[in-house]
């Protein structure tokens, strides 16, 4: 099961763009902004399309099926309906959720449209079909009532949904769960965290109290599978700058929004693909190395070659030898072309491969075609070995990181080898670049997402 997590934020988002306190401008100086909370689950369907459900060039395109949990503005923007039909190519397209909520998006779109709205309520069931096979979704309870803050009247609904891979419980907005309704084991819960150190907000929200207990109460009725995931989501501003910190000493965990959540993967699937750039001494390959650190089976693939008559190289490599984790397996591959697809092409699921680094496979390519003064021979060698590389990058099923420079800032080179290298080295970033899911850019010790999402130890 794949799960996007599109957005984490609460209605007004996280910084708020109004407000200037501490937990606000704490997150603008990190460069962090949570949208509103949605979901994608195996790229067919969708939770709580609401106004930041769709941006920043996500596609859904495959989505087949739209859930909604309730007819607030931060969860449902019918204008979705109008940017799907200019696009749907008269796809059929279910959308479930409470009846408010239906019956506000049936007048977005024509009486021939081929959309089917479906009332749920409380125990009802439905199934999604996608790319990946049948998603089983029930419904659930919310203690999000309109009347009192607290009871479930039927305006708000949770989710279960399963397949072959995987389970997930979404619950936002609620303030408390439905314990005796709850099947389970989940592999991931999405609940909602509002309100934060704020324990007198009265509200049908969870705060980090709250939060707390109900993860206890998951725990103790055996409702969370082994290594389960639990994201704390519909986060605002109440919450401390601190919270990451706070939810790991409970066992959970905030991510970025955009984060890719996987369970159960299918052997065969692609693995998450970084790239991470930056300049000479920037500390991209200690960026690389401190997202590998934590992980259980890491593969390091070294692309330097051997120069033993330059100490100055060989102390470089030394301490790059001498801070990697003894129990990383090491690959060598600078005496072969193929040397580093070969070993994603033996990646398995579970295993992180960090190739380091490209700038340096650049350069032994063009050594073996004996190429630094023929441009065109240079090329079509890299050329051919790029694309093989990319082949094997986008069919191993193991996690890669994959580090390079960025040369072609400075002042251009002086020499034609010097700038035949700068312009190879280019192309081969720009086409990895295109064939990873996240590329990060690291100055002066700083990483930067430039694509995708951030990665963290636990991505």
């Amino acid at each position: 099961m794949r799960i996007d997590v599109l957005g984490t934020g609460s209605a007004d988002r996280w910084p708020n763009p109004w407000c200037s306190c501490p937990s606000c401008r704490s997150a603008r100086e990190a460069g962090v902004l949570r949208g509103r909370t949605s979901a994608v689950v195996d790229n067919c369907l969708l939770i709580d399309p609401g106004p930041d459900a769709g941006a920043g060039g996500v596609d859904l395109s495959g989505v087949r099926t739209v859930l909604i949990t309730h007819d607030h503005p931060d969860h449902l923007d019918p204008a979705f309906l109008l940017a799907w039909s200019w696009a749907s190519g008269g796809t059929a397209l279910l959308v479930a959720g409470p009846v408010e909520a239906v019956e506000r998006c049936r007048p977005w779109v024509g009486p021939d449209a081929p959309v089917e709205f479906r009332s749920l309520g409380a125990g009802d069931r439905l199934t999604a079909t996608g790319l990946r096979g049948e998603l089983r979704v029930r419904a659930l309870p919310a203690a999000h009532s309109t009347r009192d803050g607290r009871g479930h009247d039927g305006t708000a609904l949770l989710y279960e949904v399963s397949g072959s891979r995987g389970s997930l419980l979404y619950a936002t907005d609620t303030a408390d769960l439905p314990h005796s309704s709850l099947a389970g084991p989940y592999d991931v819960v999405l609940l909602e965290l509002t309100f934060g150190d704020l324990a007198e907000h009265g509200t049908a929200h969870l705060d980090l109290a709250s939060f707390g207990h109900e993860v206890a109460r998951l725990r103790a009725d055996a409702r969370l599978a082994p290594g389960a995931r639990i994201v704390a989501v519909h986060l605002s501003h109440h919450n401390p700058a601190d919270l990451a910190q706070r939810l790991a000493a409970i066992g959970a965990e905030v991510v970025p929004d955009g984060s890719v959540l996987r369970v159960g993967r299918d052997p065969q699937e692609a693995g998450r693909r970084l790239l991470v750039t930056g300049g000479a001494r920037s500390g991209k390959s200690l960026r690389a190395e401190s997202l590998a650190v934590a992980r259980p089976a890491v593969t390091y693939v070294a692309t330097a070659p051997a120069y033993p008559y330059d100490p100055e190289w060989a102390e470089r490599i030394g301490s790059h030898r001498r801070r990697r984790p003894a129990n990383w397996q090491l690959r060598e591959t600078a005496a072969e072309v193929a040397g580093v697809a070969q070993a994603l092409r033996r990646g398995v699921q579970g295993e992180t491969i960090l190739v380091d680094c490209l700038t340096l496979w650049v350069t032994s390519v063009v050594d073996r075609a004996e190429a630094w003064n023929d441009p065109a021979r240079a090329t079509a060698a890299v050329d051919v070995a790029i694309a093989d590389l990319v082949d094997a990058l986008g069919k191993t099923p193991a996690d890669v990181i994959l580090v390079t420079n960025e040369v072609g800032s400075g002042i251009a080179p002086a020499t034609a080898s010097g700038r035949l290298f700068r312009d190879l080295l280019g192309r081969v970033n720009s086409i990895v670049a295109a064939a990873c899911d996240d590329v990060e850019v690291v100055t002066a010790g700083i990483p930067r997402t430039l694509k995708g999402h951030a990665w963290t130890m636990s991505t």
